[in-house]
């Protein structure tokens, strides 16, 4: 259940509840509460644990350039960092920080691991059971891994042939693809579901986790079949906010461990993970030939900038250039054989014009 977010205390005394207590009023996702938190506390640290009240932009330009200078951290990691600060001062602490003038990280950005068709699919078929579906829907639809293991069955819409991704990085939700090969399999993967859920509420379970706006407004939400995980957990489990004994969807820990398992008996041995379907789904799409905006619209990004980086994936090797070092003998022979037939035409030529010319 490592997306539901812990309870906080009603009144929140201490200082890093009280930071938590005013990113949830902000409707934060929760994985950018807990990336802001973590920034934030390694910012206190760096400044001896001074309290942030008592500290000003000055300190926020020297703890930006340690990042950069002695950690090496990369330009995107800065950037996290950066409007980590700028909520703590700006949004909670409510102080203007100005113009920052720290030193700019210069490390370039790392271009994303891709699988080649072949690759992605040796991988798949060595995942089983719902392992593989998942894998495929990061692949085919290019779903985070996250996304995938939240899937719930009204998201999936079988007569359009596309996958609703709600609340996703960022809280933007989106439609993207939904393969047609993939459509037998998760079609007896929610008869499954539906009947597991049957079982819950006949033992008295059957609830499922909602965000606390969408349980407000549909109290009955969380015991209907339609709210329910694709890939829920094998067991239930205590609700930590609640109390209540729910089955949540599958750990993406556990996806990761089988597509690690599943990339070495594969024998890949790049720098690989779940994500590198994601970035393998877009590169395939633009090798394609489809549009970029599309593919920004598809993945989610909300900058097309961010989708940009797979121009640069598929390289000019894919644009018709060739290293001479490729040329076989054969291709050689080829042309020389095209040269020289070429060559006496042009010399046959004259001949057949004198011809004519007697001949008149």
């Amino acid at each position: 259940m490592d997306d539901i977010r812990p309870l906080l205390p009603t009144k929140p005394t201490r200082f890093m509840d009280q930071l938590r207590e005013c990113m949830r009023a902000k409707q934060l996702a929760y994985r950018t509460e807990k990336t802001y938190c973590g920034w934030v506390v390694d910012f206190i640290r760096f400044h001896n644990k001074q309290h942030p009240s008592t500290l000003n932009a000055q300190h926020i330009d020297e703890y930006l350039s340690h990042l950069a200078v002695h950690r090496n951290c990369s330009v995107n990691t800065q950037k996290t960092a950066l409007n980590s600060l700028v909520f703590l001062f700006q949004q909670f602490l409510h102080q203007d920080v100005g113009d920052l003038a720290f030193t700019p990280s210069t490390r370039p950005r790392i271009l994303p691991t891709v699988f080649s068709h072949r690759e992605a699919m040796s991988v798949l078929s060595q995942l089983d059971g719902i392992y593989r579906v998942i894998a495929s829907l990061m692949y085919g639809s290019g779903l985070r891994v996250m996304e995938a293991v939240r899937l719930r069955v009204q998201d999936v819409d079988f007569e359009a042939c596309c996958l609703f991704v709600r609340e996703s990085k960022g809280m933007k939700s989106r439609r993207t693809l939904l393969p047609h090969t993939l459509i037998p399999k998760l079609k007896a993967q929610i008869a499954l579901v539906i009947a597991l859920h049957r079982r819950d509420m006949e033992e008295g379970y059957g609830e499922v986790y909602l965000p606390n706006a969408l349980a407000k407004k549909y109290p009955n939400a969380p015991k209907e079949p339609a709210w329910q995980y694709v890939f829920p957990s094998p067991g239930r489990a205590v609700d930590p906010r609640s109390g209540v004994i729910r089955r949540h969807h599958l750990g993406e820990q556990q996806v990761q461990r089988k597509v690690k398992e599943a990339l070495k008996a594969a024998g890949i041995f790049k720098k690989a993970s779940c994500h590198t379907f994601r970035h393998s789904f877009a590169t395939n799409l633009l090798r394609a030939g489809a549009d970029i905006r599309n593919i920004q619209e598809l993945l989610g990004h909300k900058e097309l900038s961010t989708t940009q980086i797979y121009t640069h994936v598929v390289g000019i090797h894919e644009r018709g250039v060739k290293s001479p070092l490729d040329v076989s003998l054969s291709d050689e022979f080829d042309a020389y054989e095209s040269f020289n037939s070429k060559l006496q035409n042009e010399i046959k030529e004259p001949e057949m014009n004198y011809i004519v010319a007697l001949a008149v």
